[in-house]
């Protein structure tokens, strides 16, 4: 979406969000491609060729969470980045503290760090996504 946004003038800027949150807030991946074709012929007749240009070449890549694979539940937490934003603060965080590195390495070492303690203690104890309702399509996948 923000790479879309960024091709769009602040006047069309806001039809565009909308029309953008309504193609990721479809059911199914059949209907958000139709829904984005309608979208990027909507650009192209408001002289946002660039604008539709990105969303056909990245729309497949983007809708991905919505294939029939995934288990209903499971689509807004793949659909955003949250987990990894959250890593990234945390390792900010760490890393602010410091202020200055002797070298790359030492750097490398306590992000390393960090990313190990948050995996084995937080994302251990939570359960952010129930492998279970994956049933029979985890070994097909495998």
């Amino acid at each position: 979406e923000r790479n879309i946004l960024a091709k769009v003038n602040p006047r069309n800027r806001e039809w565009a969000a909308d029309a953008l949150k309504a193609v990721f807030a479809m059911e199914s991946r059949d209907k958000a491609l139709e829904k984005a074709e309608s979208v990027a012929k909507e650009l192209e007749t408001r002289k946002l060729r660039e604008a539709a240009k990105c969303l056909r070449e990245g729309i497949s890549e983007t809708t991905t969470y919505l294939l029939d694979d995934y288990p209903r539940e499971h689509r807004r937490r793949i659909r955003t980045n949250n987990m990894i934003e959250r890593l990234n603060r945390e390792i900010r965080r760490r890393t602010r503290v410091v202020g200055s590195f002797p070298d790359g390495r030492s750097a490398l070492m306590l992000v390393c760090a960090r990313v190990r303690y948050v995996t084995s203690n937080e994302w251990s104890t939570r359960r952010y996504l129930d492998m279970s309702r994956l049933g029979e399509s985890v070994p097909v996948a495998n």
